[in-house]
């Protein structure tokens, strides 16, 4: 058993909770998680979640790890938290929660809100923002909860992200990191902190600060393991909790994208593109720059919400002889799916698909579909699946153009992470369609080792993030573009995608108006 100086890093994703120990070096001692179903929908289109399932499955993760007997818990010298952004729970003052969590799937609306009033209202309509702000708050759960439930909005004594309460279970104290603050609440993104009193946020929400925990910024010091979480995880009392960030956040530092030249694309169920900056940017207007994992640094980030979940939704729909052959073999449908991807060369003989299977706010705007064009009769689902994947790369290519624009910053080098990583062919062609260098990091737990490397460095045991990534992240594989497939896939990008959403915009609309989906736009700030 390994008694080396161990972190343990827990993440909360939206499918499973995972507890993962790490040496110093960024190599991962052990690991245990629990899945779970990711949400109940009590009526349609609506995802909630026990907020004790999560904290159970935290335990259950933690207890499985000293059974497994891969590490000693008097190895641990502290603990950080990384979870799923944008999900919402309410307490009562014993932190005792009053629902069940919202889920960031979640796409219920608050109807009838009245126009924004006052000055803002004013300003927001002077620069033709009205739209959009009207969007958001419609969009925030507190103004739902509120409406529709507010005999349980005056009993809620703290409004919490899935951050901050699973943070007040570990230490009794209602406390977050800067670091997880993504989602529609008053926080000021450029300053890192509650916004001001005058702020526009606090008019459109009905949220008091009194109902939001204290904030401390990543790296530094949560509290401590309570005797009470110790009992339920079997953590050591008194062990350090250290601020991390939310997962994407973790993920670009887990992969060593610490310096803004270098794209992060996170391969997960929301596909993202992404660069750490010191400076504050927003990569669409009035959409913000999120808190990074490092202090006053920013994650300037452009999503594709219907992102590497498009790999479940084929498997589903058309991966039933892969899922039969991948039960035979004792293999994942995933790694049958490789040899689709071999079978037919890049550019799918001119099959093209716009990954928008769920729009956007701004960008794509609320109008837009997913669509595949170029069908021959050559074409197989094989071909489909690549065009699928070549589609997600085309539009954070485009993404990261946007980022580049905005920041006046190059983005030379890219790593990738999340799930979507793992395949060979997926970096090839991610390489071949940005014309960049693609590294697959050492490994694919990069969320839990970006918290880890945020406890690293506020344990002391490094001087500053600098040093930390370069220890504890690795590079297992880099992809270099193949010139030929690269050109072939500049030509289909600039001639070809880049031209499909202007073009079919139109009848996107018209769609919309016929048949009434989508009615709104179904963007949002979490993974």
């Amino acid at each position: 058993m390994p008694q080396q100086d161990l972190i343990l890093a827990i993440d909360n994703g939206t499918q499973s909770l995972k507890a993962m120990a790490f040496d110093l070096d960024g190599r991962m001692a052990a690991k245990s998680q629990v899945t779970f179903q990711p949400y109940v929908s009590p009526q349609p289109g609506w995802a909630e979640q026990s907020p004790e399932r999560f904290w159970n499955a935290l335990c259950e993760a933690c207890q499985n790890l000293w059974k497994s007997g891969k590490v000693s818990r008097e190895a641990l010298i502290g603990v950080a938290l990384t979870t799923q952004r944008a999900t919402v729970v309410n307490v009562d003052r014993e932190g005792r929660p009053l629902r069940p969590a919202i889920i960031w799937l979640d796409q219920r609306k608050a109807r009838g809100l009245p126009p924004l009033g006052g000055a803002w209202g004013w300003i927001f309509r002077l620069a033709g923002l009205s739209g959009t702000i009207d969007y958001i708050r419609s969009e925030a759960e507190a103004n739902w909860l509120a409406l529709h439930d507010a005999e349980m909005w005056r009993r809620t004594h703290k409004y919490l992200l899935l951050s901050g309460y699973l943070t007040y279970r570990l230490t009794g104290d209602f406390v977050d990191s800067v670091g997880c603050q993504v989602g529609y609440i008053p926080f000021d993104y450029k300053r890192l902190r509650w916004a001001r009193k005058w702020d526009w946020h606090w008019r459109c929400l009905p949220v008091v600060e009194t109902m939001l925990p204290r904030l401390i910024a990543p790296a530094d010091p949560l509290g401590q393991i309570s005797a009470r979480a110790a009992r339920e995880t079997g953590l050591p009392a008194g062990l350090p909790v250290i601020a991390a960030a939310a997962d994407k956040a973790c993920e670009v530092i887990g992969s060593g994208a610490l310096a803004s030249h270098i794209g992060c694309l996170s391969y997960g169920t929301t596909a993202t593109v992404n660069m750490t900056h010191a400076r504050y940017v927003e990569p669409i207007r009035i959409l913000p720059a999120y808190p990074a994992a490092v202090p006053g640094h920013y994650n300037v980030e452009v999503e594709v919400y219907r992102g590497y979940w498009m790999v479940e939704w084929f498997k589903q729909q058309f991966g039933h002889l892969e899922q039969i052959e991948a039960q035979r073999q004792g293999l994942t449908a995933e790694a049958l799916f490789e040899r689709l991807l071999e079978q037919v060369p890049p550019g799918a003989m001119g099959l093209m698909l716009q990954p928008y299977w769920t729009p956007g706010l701004r960008f794509p705007g609320p109008e837009a579909k997913g669509a595949v064009i170029g069908f021959g009769d050559v074409h197989t689902r094989a071909h489909l699946y690549r065009a699928m994947l070549e589609g997600l790369a085309y539009a954070l290519r485009e993404g990261k153009e946007r980022l580049e624009r905005r920041t006046d910053t190059r983005i030379t080098t890219l790593r990738v992470s999340g799930g979507g990583s793992q395949s060979d062919q997926a970096l090839q062609l991610t390489a071949d369609i940005f014309g960049l260098p693609a590294a697959r990091p050492h490994l694919y737990e990069t969320a839990g080792l970006g918290a880890a490397i945020d406890a690293a460095v506020g344990l002391g045991c490094y001087p500053d993030f600098t040093s930390a990534v370069q220890a504890m992240t690795h590079i297992e594989r880099l992809f270099e573009p193949d010139p030929v497939h690269q050109d072939r896939y500049d030509r289909l990008y600039r001639e070809v995608y880049r031209q499909m959403y202007k073009r079919l915009k139109p009848l996107y609309e018209r769609i919309r108006d016929i048949t009434g989906y989508p009615g709104e736009a179904q963007a949002w700030p979490g993974d």
